[in-house]
């Protein structure tokens, strides 16, 4: 007969090690340094599910699944739309509240999230600069070294329409998927076309837009937040901050999905 316990709703979850993971460091605790430490382990596990449905996202693209391909598309939308709410939550710490346990943070900063910088090589944002942030993690610059081996969300979209005979160049499909994602004239016409012809097709182009916009949202959010939080000051590990911030808004991932609004 089996003497292991019967699974509940605690131990499936792992409840008593989730509950017990926010640690304050001021002494005695802030009242809202709890709120700050659980808004960001929040976030870091919807990070880590945006991209467990990368992967499935990517792998429907290559399958020629189309429906899977909106359905996980619907999903991650829905999750970025959380991500954006959970800021209103993060808002009602006021200035004062967040400076008074702000130095116990010392050199942890968000900037420091290897989830979100796997999350931007993912959909294929790639800068090999920012591996430098992670000079003392190998590990973790390896991870990321790795991604640039292999193709984007945007690459795996390319390769697909290209497999429904449209005219993607081969220069697109069989790029360095370490460098930025390029510009084309050929794919801004081949998008055009799909436009006009293909409302199915359109309709993959709309969700990976929304997608675009979702993270884009969700950084002008992010930045308007630490902006009322910090005003100006350097950010927590001695980041710049909002001023760093602002330089990331409006820069579209899948730019000539932008760029050819004005011709359809």
């Amino acid at each position: 007969m089996s003497t292991s316990s019967a699974l509940t709703y605690t131990s499936y979850l792992r409840l008593n090690e989730l509950l017990n993971l926010q640690t304050p460091r001021s002494q005695p605790v802030e009242h809202d340094e709890t709120l700050f430490i659980m808004i960001h382990q929040i976030y870091e596990l919807w990070f880590k599910q945006i991209l467990h449905e990368l992967g499935f996202l990517g792998d429907a693209f290559d399958a020629n699944d189309a429906s899977l391909v909106l359905h996980t598309l619907k999903r991650i939308l829905t999750i970025l739309k959380t991500l954006v709410a959970q800021i209103d939550v993060l808002e009602t710490m006021t200035p004062i509240s967040f400076s008074s346990f702000r130095l116990r943070l010392e050199n942890a900063s968000g900037f420091q999230s290897l989830q979100f910088r796997l999350l931007e090589f993912t959909l294929g944002k790639r800068d090999l600069r920012v591996l430098q942030n992670y000079a003392d993690s190998p590990q973790a610059a390896e991870r990321l070294k790795l991604l640039t081996q292999s193709p984007s969300i945007y690459d795996h979209f390319l390769a697909y329409l290209k497999r429904q005979q449209w005219p993607i160049p081969d220069s697109i499909i069989a790029r360095d998927y370490a460098a930025a994602l390029p510009e084309s004239a050929d794919v801004r016409e081949v998008f055009i076309s799909i436009y006009r012809k293909d409302p199915f097709c359109a309709s993959l182009c709309e969700r990976l837009v929304d997608l675009d916009e979702g993270l884009q949202e969700w950084r002008y959010r992010h930045v308007k937040m630490v902006e009322r939080t910090i005003g100006f000051k350097t950010g927590t590990g001695g980041s710049a901050g909002a001023e760093y911030l602002r330089t990331t808004l409006f820069r579209p991932l899948f730019a000539d999905l932008w760029a050819i609004r004005g011709q359809l």
